[in-house]
């Protein structure tokens, strides 16, 4: 089975790689800049924004599943229409696509929020990360959409954050609170959704809603660093438009799921 990775080349996209060379699909990884560098993984260089170019890679890779992971923070055209032109190319040569979205789309709230709860971004990011869906869904009904949230592992930029705060680098927010997810489970997710039929949107996030300002002191204790260093504040005070109460009730993913999808205590334990 030939697996496609657009976005190979980052955090997310490379374990989605490596896991599935591990278990045993032919894959081809796509960069932007740099390279996707997961041994056994053919590596295409695309610019998902560019939809003819797109269309003619999918049409020569020809895959049985796509696997989207593209986003850019600041850019529109890559995170909404990029997410398009993949749907769109995908649906062309009749291949599985779970496309990979977030919980940035939600504004935030007391209550965890469902699988089918409508977005209600609150900023641009999150405003993008809805119309990728719409986009998607719209393409091709078939598809499995993967809300997710923080992404934890090593290399993760979310670690790197907590360590910067911890040393007094920068801030963390102790209004801000999400369903942080290992990296390994999140791919092993991806896959698994990947080989089963399941449509729409499904949550996938982890176990545990901390704040980021608890991560990074569930960091601290993991990586033996003193925690007095850390410096918080709220979004509030920061003036910081984003979403502050996001979790993501996950359960019908760990009905459906064999992976374990773990939370921030025992993965940083």
């Amino acid at each position: 089975m030939r697996v496609l990775v657009v976005g190979g080349s980052g955090f997310l996209g490379s374990e989605v790689c490596r896991r599935g060379v591990r278990a045993g699909f032919s894959v081809v990884g796509t960069y932007h800049s740099g390279s996707v560098g997961v041994p056994g993984v053919a590596q295409r260089r695309l610019d998902v924004t560019d939809r003819a170019a797109v269309r003619a890679l999918v049409a020569q890779v020809r895959p049985d599943i796509v696997v989207a992971t593209p986003y850019r923070y600041d850019d529109w055209t890559v995170t909404a229409d990029g997410a398009a032109h993949v749907a769109l190319a995908a649906g062309e040569v009749g291949a599985r696509l779970v496309h990979l979205s977030s919980d940035a789309l939600h504004g935030g709230r007391p209550t965890p929020y469902a699988d089918d709860d409508r977005p209600s971004p609150i900023n641009a990011y999150g405003a993008a990360k809805a119309a990728a869906e719409t986009a998607v869904r719209a393409i091709d009904p078939g598809a499995a959409l993967v809300r997710t949230s923080l992404i934890l592992g090593e290399g993760s930029k979310q670690i790197e954050l907590c360590r910067d705060a911890l040393a007094g680098r920068a801030v963390l927010f102790t209004d801000e609170f999400r369903c942080p997810i290992d990296v390994g489970d999140l791919a092993d997710a991806v896959l698994e959704l990947a080989c089963s039929s399941y449509a729409g949107v499904l949550n996938v996030a982890g176990a545990d809603a901390v704040s980021r300002a608890e991560l990074g002191l569930l960091v601290a204790e993991r990586f033996g660093l003193d925690p007095a260093g850390l410096k918080t504040t709220t979004a509030v005070a920061a003036g910081v438009v984003r979403p502050s109460d996001v979790r993501l009730d996950s359960a019908r993913a760990a009905g459906l799921l064999r992976t374990r999808l773990r939370g921030a205590r025992e993965l940083l334990a």
